[in-house]
């Protein structure tokens, strides 16, 4: 769906107290409860049928797995470039060929 490689994987999560997140529904009539997750994702090269599916199966896996609501979950895809990465040890390994 999402071809990423397997172990590219690196994750913040942050907990936040009832009423520390405002997240208002941006006038679409959707009703948000405390169990908000909201998914920030860095990501380079997938295109709009891929995105749909991520959303669509986030959604769902979560809903099955979590009991998370569908409502409940606010995703946002930040796009960027090789170049953008490090790694560790001051290196970009993209441009330097070792990725």
């Amino acid at each position: 769906m999402f071809a990423a490689p397997e172990r590219d994987r690196y994750q913040l999560i942050s907990e936040h107290k009832p009423g520390h997140v405002i997240a208002e529904d941006t006038g679409l009539g959707i009703k948000r409860t405390d169990d908000l997750v909201i998914l920030q994702i860095t990501q380079q090269g997938r295109n709009l049928d891929q995105k749909r599916a991520l959303y669509a199966t986030l959604a769902e896996r979560l809903e099955a797995e979590c009991g998370l609501a569908p409502s409940d979950l606010i995703v946002s895809l930040t796009e960027n470039t090789k170049e953008d990465w490090s790694f560790g040890n001051g290196v970009a390994q993209f441009v330097e060929g070792q990725l």
